[in-house]
């Protein structure tokens, strides 16, 4: 409905006489504004606000918790990606009052969906393992450029997978990340910690990288399910599978976390914590809640708006996490970091462009 508006608007400005002066201009996109706002109820933009601000604030905050974490004495990464998926009962929270208010029934599990969901939890769980390895040697500022290469494989899992369009600006934001992520690479004796080795630097590079690249494959195969199993995409649908795939990858790194005794090696952490027992229970506390109102508000942003505006929040959230990486914990900033970081910016422009393509609007399209 928003959008048959919004196109509505746009056609009714095009079919007048083209504004003259940057007045005009202003106005007709006013105008266009306006409408778009009075189409839906208040309850809606708050909501909207509030799920934006979950990815801008939420999600960065979530990624320094982590970095404090290692640089403070934590040593596991089972402990940094069980706290990735701890909270998955945030999500039941939401969930489960929807079903009566709502009065609709969950969605019935087969033996196909639950498969699905087991295998995607099972991704899950490994992704979260490669990015706590990332964090554990790389600056925040630094895992956060990289994790952005994400989208290009989810791009190119999307086409591969999901049938999804790949056209020219697709194409040159793929070119121009991984660029990006060269640059990085070729930059890495002035970006890291003293403290960390070359080899382990090699390591969280290189798992960041096969992380983000999971990470686009497990966006890519959350659409097949949509499009082969559910056949349908609600609010609820979303958070249904969101709430069973946070599950099984909770089960999953919860037997790897009892494996590698990690349960014990959080209460011999907490005591050699910097800043004691209580600033080490207060990161991971707030690191699983961070990361699941992450989750909530970018599920929120793509059911309430469109994947666009996610595709364009994520891409503000990169720039937002590695300045505050930078003010807040000192993250090394040299030129070489700082052009990456404004080719990323421009190659997110690119892909969001080319999502938002006139030629595209009918096609599906990754959530990412």
């Amino acid at each position: 409905m928003q959008q048959s508006l919004l196109v509505s608007v746009r056609e009714e400005i095009m079919d007048e006489a083209p504004p003259k002066s940057l007045r005009q201009i202003m106005s007709a996109y006013w105008t266009m504004a306006c409408e778009m706002y009075y189409s839906k109820p208040i309850s809606h933009w708050i909501l909207l606000f509030l799920g934006s601000m979950g990815m801008l604030v939420a999600f960065p905050a979530s990624s320094l918790l982590s970095r404090i974490y290692f640089a403070n004495g934590g040593k596991s990464k089972w402990i940094i990606s069980w706290v990735s998926v701890a909270g998955w009962p945030l999500i039941a929270i939401v969930l489960i009052p929807s079903y009566f208010f709502l009065k609709v029934f969950p969605t019935p599990l087969d033996l196909k969906l639950t498969l699905s969901y087991v295998v995607l939890g099972f991704l899950s769980a490994a992704d979260n393992l490669m990015y706590a390895y990332a964090y554990a040697y790389l600056p925040a500022s630094t895992a956060a450029l990289l994790a952005s290469t994400s989208l290009v494989f989810s791009a190119l899992f999307g086409y591969l997978l999901v049938k999804n369009t790949m056209n020219l600006s697709i194409i040159n934001s793929i070119v121009i990340i991984t660029a990006a992520m060269t640059i990085i690479a070729l930059d890495s004796s002035s970006d890291r910690y003293g403290y960390i080795t070359d080899h382990q630097y090699i390591i969280g590079f290189v798992w960041d990288i096969l992380g983000s690249a999971l990470h686009g494959l497990i966006f890519a195969l959350s659409e097949l399910v949509f499009v082969k199993l559910l056949g349908k995409r609600s609010f609820l649908v979303v958070l249904e599978q969101q709430l069973m795939v946070s599950l099984f990858a909770f089960i999953f790194t919860t037997i790897g976390l009892v494996i590698s005794n990690g349960f014990h090696g959080m209460k011999s952490e907490a005591t050699t914590f910097d800043g004691g027992a209580n600033a080490y229970y207060s990161v991971i506390v707030w690191g699983i809640i961070t990361f699941q109102l992450g989750v909530l508000g970018a599920t929120a942003v793509v059911f309430l708006s469109s994947t666009v505006l996610a595709g364009v929040l994520n891409a503000v959230r990169v720039p937002v996490t590695s300045i505050a990486a930078v003010i807040l914990l000192h993250d090394p900033m040299s030129g070489f970091k700082i052009l990456s970081l404004i080719i990323t910016f421009w190659g997110f422009g690119s892909y969001i462009y080319g999502s938002y393509s006139p030629a595209k609007k009918d096609a599906p399209q990754t959530i990412s």
